[in-house]
């Protein structure tokens, strides 16, 4: 069969192209995808080229290369051995944007059918910001700084919400991102670069600064901001990845105040926590009103509306938030939803 999937051909070069994408053997489903959402930090990243030489990002992107990784559709056909799935269900997927692709069953995800497809492709966004929670150690009744109000920062949000946070403090530049963020279970946003945020962030925080620093930006220059905001013995937790992590520069803050400084990344999966388990948490979460994503999806492209896709989301960082391709023949292309 003929499929379509995006790929970058060169830097800032993106382009829909057909390819056959196979028939499931054993243990394997082919999905159609619905929806896929784009990972704005790291596809811009990817896209531009916004890393150092030698970095884990050098190694990895190689054109050409093909993005995304948080896809949402219905299984089509089904291979043998497979008795988990069948025609029609509603599953989540970690492959790039693409109309179709041959998966293992194992690593299709059931959707609920309260939760619309187009809120379900948050699900892998949600499983990177669920890592960064488990690297703060959150306890009932603790306490939080955000920093960045982007997508990554958003989930971060919700995920302290659902653990019980009694202060939940968001710092970003951009005022259009904070409704989103207080309607996620924020308790405080503040408007502000964050090296002018200090006397605001007290303010939110009784006088006092939070034990977690939570830094979803990706941007080198906020992590010695983000090393003083922390309280004495707190953690800040790096859960956006710079393109250039040698710019990013510890300060006393840590050893004379005893912080820890600890990453989060995708792949730091365990038994216990891993695509699956989280998936299912976040759907579980979803589907009972704990998680909210309304209007977390800002703009919907056709896919062969690809480089305006990325064009937008270059032009317009701070005004978009959920960018979606809308593989089901481009009803909304380009519209706000």
């Amino acid at each position: 069969m003929k499929a379509s999937r995006l790929v970058f051909t060169e830097k800032q070069k993106v382009a829909l192209e057909t390819f056959d994408p196979g028939d499931p053997g054993e243990g394997e489903v082919l999905v159609a995808s619905r929806y896929s959402l784009m990972s704005t930090g790291t596809e811009n990243i990817v896209f531009n080229r916004l890393f150092a030489p030698d970095t884990h990002w050098d190694h990895w992107v190689k054109y050409p290369f093909y993005p995304g990784y948080a896809s949402v559709g219905e299984v089509g056909e089904v291979g043998a051995k497979v008795t988990s799935l069948q025609r029609g269900d509603r599953v989540a997927f970690r492959v790039g944007h693409r109309s179709h692709e041959v998966v293992k069953a194992s690593e299709c995800y059931p959707i609920p059918g309260s939760v619309p497809f187009a809120e379900a492709a948050w699900f892998a966004l949600a499983k990177i910001a669920f890592h960064g929670a488990l690297a703060a150690r959150y306890a009932l009744g603790d306490s939080v700084l955000v920093i960045g109000a982007g997508p990554i920062g958003q989930v971060s949000v919700r995920w302290a919400r659902a653990a019980g946070l009694s202060s939940v403090i968001v710092v970003d530049s951009a005022p259009d991102r904070m409704p989103l963020a207080r309607a996620g279970g924020a308790t405080e946003t503040i408007v502000s670069p964050i090296d002018k945020a200090r006397d605001a962030v007290l303010g939110a925080n009784r006088g006092r600064l939070p034990r977690v620093v939570s830094d979803a930006t990706g941007n080198s220059e906020v992590f010695a901001a983000a090393l003083g905001l922390a309280a004495d013995r707190g953690t800040v937790v790096i859960l956006g990845d710079t393109g250039d992590p040698a710019s990013q520069h510890l300060t006393s803050d840590v050893i004379r105040r005893g912080l820890s400084v600890v990453g989060a990344h995708d792949l730091l999966n365990t038994p216990e926590w891993n695509n699956a388990t989280i998936t299912q948490l976040f759907f579980d979460l979803v589907a009972g009103g704990r998680f909210p994503l309304a209007g977390m999806n800002t703009h919907f492209f056709d896919p062969a509306q690809c480089a305006e896709a990325y064009a937008t989301a270059n032009r317009d960082r701070t005004r978009t938030m959920g960018i979606v391709f809308d593989w089901t023949a481009g009803k909304r292309a380009g519209a706000h939803a």
